[in-house]
């Protein structure tokens, strides 16, 4: 599969209303793609809305949207929209999120989760292709919707996925799959699992640095942030890190949080976290690539000046 050159977005430290030079200056860099996330900030729509009409050329994906936090119908509506503003160039990328997104910050029940994708899936393609929904799904019902959007193109579906089950379903059901808090090394151990020919987007986490103990501060909180989730630890328990994280795990759930930062091994920040000059950085970055991902979509941790180096370093052109 053709490789992609994509970039995180927002950038960090930039307001919404001033990226057009960024979305201008990304696309005259060569990168292809910009993604987006959807956690407690942005929502996942409203920066790829601003580039469809400030960059004529960068493909837009989201990485990714919850499948509980919108109902289906609205979910296909914001869809097509952005399928329309931007006719070729939209990704939709579709994942369960966590149940503190889901259940704690949002009051919907976490339920079934690898069931909601692939219902949620089976529904994007039936509403965008036009047709009269009007079917009991798994994990909802709808009755009677057709979409009032005319989409001209079908946008490829990709699925946020970890463990084996979702990663299947991705290529399965999906066009690909989305993957992050991985190591190169587990990239190799994943895209087996989705399948020939599909599209692996990673998304990479950078903190363009080399001062190291500034790496380790926000590293460590970062991964115990979200390696305490359970999806997440999971994942790496899949991976085989169990004995690994088995400290700062148990710290976590015994209330220590300062014991579960400083149980965090420099080991794994260096595994999972992309750091360095922005020389450093783009050759972690193409470490991803050359494991197995088909588009990079790095999250660059910095203020703009240092942002805009990394850019440079990374562009493709």
């Amino acid at each position: 599969m053709h490789r992609r050159h994509g970039v995180t977005v927002p950038i960090t430290g930039v307001p919404l209303h001033e990226h057009r030079r960024w979305f201008t200056e990304l696309a005259d860099l060569g990168f292809t793609d910009v993604w987006s996330a959807e956690a407690n900030a942005h929502d996942a729509f409203t920066v790829l809305a601003l580039a469809s009409a400030w960059s004529p050329d960068l493909r837009l994906g989201q990485a990714v949207v919850p499948v509980f936090t919108r109902g289906p119908a609205l979910l296909a509506q914001t869809v097509a929209s952005l399928v329309e503003a931007a006719p070729g160039r939209v990704a939709v990328g579709l994942g369960t999120s966590s149940p503190v997104i889901v259940e704690r910050w949002n009051g919907i029940p976490f339920e079934r989760p690898w069931h909601r994708v692939r219902d949620t899936i089976r529904f994007l393609r039936a509403a965008l292709a036009g047709e009269k929904v009007d079917h009991a799904y798994d994990t909802f019902t709808v009755r009677g919707f057709r979409l009032g959007v005319r989409v001209e193109q079908m946008p490829p579906i990709l699925v946020g996925a970890l463990r084996p089950g979702m990663l299947r379903l991705a290529g399965r059901e999906g066009d690909g799959a989305i993957i992050n808090w991985l190591s190169p090394d587990d990239v190799r151990t994943v895209v087996p699992l989705v399948g020939p020919g599909k599209e692996i987007v990673a998304r990479i986490f950078v903190l363009p640095t080399e001062d190291r103990d500034a790496v380790r501060a926000l590293a460590r909180r970062m991964i115990a942030e979200y390696l305490n989730v359970p999806v997440y630890a999971a994942f790496h328990d899949w991976l085989g890190r169990a004995e690994l994280l088995r400290p700062m795990w148990d710290a976590w759930r015994a209330g220590d949080r300062a014991g579960a930062l400083e149980a965090v091994p420099d080991r794994l920040i260096d595994e999972l976290v992309v750091h360095g000059s922005p020389e450093a950085c783009a050759e972690g970055v193409e470490r991803y690539a050359e494991a197995g991902a088909t588009t990079t979509a790095p999250m660059i941790l910095a203020p703009p000046a240092t942002t805009r180096r990394v850019l440079a370093a990374l562009a493709p052109r």
